[in-house]
């Protein structure tokens, strides 16, 4: 399963507001990146019908069936620092990530 953090819930909850988005959020996998994957985040208006639809409140995300193969396990979370803020994933099945987090290789 794919853990949200509180935190990133309401960030997330504050986007769609700001996009005036309705929908849930798509999370998955391509291949790219400079580590071999890449996350995908991105609104999208509807689940597909494999996908699968989690809730964390009034927060919906989709994750089609092989994205999930790389996801399980994951958490997705909001950090702050002087430095940088946005959103972490915080995978089990990365072996390697990139040094601005957005890209893996398992």
């Amino acid at each position: 399963m794919v853990r949200v953090t509180p935190k990133a819930v309401e960030k997330i909850r504050e986007a769609f507001k700001r996009e005036n988005v309705q929908g849930g959020l798509r999370l998955g996998v391509l291949g790219g990146g400079c580590s071999g994957l890449s996350y995908q985040f991105k609104f999208d208006p509807k689940p597909r019908p494999t996908d699968k639809v989690l809730d964390f409140e009034d927060v919906h995300v989709y994750i089609d069936p092989k994205s999930m193969l790389y996801l399980d396990g994951m958490t997705l979370d909001w950090k702050d620092s002087l430095i940088h803020s946005g959103f972490v994933f915080d995978n089990p099945h990365a072996k390697k990530s990139c040094g601005c987090g957005t890209s893996f290789s398992a």
